[in-house]
């Protein structure tokens, strides 16, 4: 009798948060809404893993932000309400504040700059994330963020008098703004349309994907012209539900991942384009930003590092990205 309650407890003990060992249940939270690329590349990712499975490992997706914004994704993992996520970088800097130095403003100048840098410095960001608990199983990217607004956008003073939204949180992004004359307002993602809609905000930035797969473009209808910075992401699992994946299935799983982030990586400027095309079909308006003007917001960019390096964002590592990507734009000259 001892005998049979121990095996008894022992079942249970193993059962825990995510059903019997043959029987695993990963709990994926997104922003992206169903339909969007990044849930599709999820759901791709999802019955790759059942079918590599047998159907023993599923994923319950959680999409257009149910779950939260990505703060809120990133603590339910950490708690162990979620075991997966995919996150932008700003979600990812609630883990590794590293990850922040792939999406400074006006950082690169190509994805190309950003592949070269990310293939050297991605690994050591994941040695840091998978320290705090988090494993990544593919990156993938989110797309060139540009400004959106109620009004034109050509010179950096237009964008002053407007209130911009801000991610809620993100203290020292927020007082750089402020600093450099802006009104930043602070956000949850989630509330980005209805905030728009009140006039609580009348400008934001973002993927010309994002813009159209959550409608926010229909509040704003005039887009600058000017790729303020890359918005990279990522999926990550919980190192704790990772290891409860046998180990039998964890490269193909990994493999999974990496095709299904590879697809839609290289989808994106397609996906891009066609978004800015449909908008514009539906009145959104795009302003080219003069040449001159463009060293305009360079300058403002830059001038913009100083409050937030070595603040939010690790000065070792700004500079370690910006040494190899220079080092890149140097090889370019010398083929030129």
């Amino acid at each position: 009798m001892k005998t049979f309650i121990v095996g008894c407890l022992t079942a249970f003990a193993l059962v825990g948060s995510y059903g019997s060992p043959a029987a695993l249940t990963i709990k994926f939270g997104t922003l992206a809404p169903e339909g969007s690329p990044w849930y599709n590349a999820i759901r791709d990712m999802a019955e790759a893993w059942k079918t590599a499975s047998g159907g023993t490992v599923k994923v319950r997706i959680y999409a257009g932000g149910i779950a939260g914004d990505e703060p809120d994704l990133v603590r339910k993992i950490k708690i162990g309400q979620l075991h997966a996520a995919a996150l932008t970088g700003g979600g990812l800097a609630r883990i590794a504040l590293e990850v922040q130095a792939l999406q400074m403003p006006r950082m690169f100048a190509s994805l190309d700059e950003l592949d070269y840098v990310r293939e050297r410095v991605g690994p050591k960001i994941e040695a840091i994330l998978e320290k705090k608990g988090f494993k990544v199983l593919t990156w993938s990217d989110i797309g060139w963020a540009y400004f959106f607004a109620q009004k034109p956008v050509v010179h950096p003073d237009d964008l002053k008098p407007l209130r911009l939204f801000a991610w809620a949180g993100e203290t020292a992004y927020i007082d750089a703004w402020k600093a450099a004359g802006y009104k930043p307002v602070p956000l949850a993602v989630t509330e980005i349309h209805t905030a728009l809609q009140s006039g609580l905000i009348n400008a934001f930035v973002t993927t010309p994907v994002a813009a159209l797969s959550f409608q926010w473009f229909a509040s704003a209808k005039h887009m600058t012209d000017l790729k303020w910075a890359r918005v990279v992401g990522a999926v990550v699992i919980s190192t704790r539900a990772w290891k409860k994946i046998p180990g039998e299935l964890q490269p193909r799983f990994a493999s999974a991942a990496r095709d299904a982030g590879a697809r839609l990586q290289a989808m994106l400027p397609k996906l891009s384009a066609e978004a800015i095309q449909v908008m514009t079909q539906h009145g959104l308006q795009v302003h080219p930003v003069p040449p001159k003007v463009l060293k305009e917001w360079e300058k403002g960019a830059r001038a913009g590092y100083p409050s937030i390096v070595g603040k939010v964002v690790p000065a070792g590592m700004v500079a370690e990205v910006e040494r190899i990507r220079d080092a890149y734009r140097a090889k370019q000259a010398e083929r030129q």
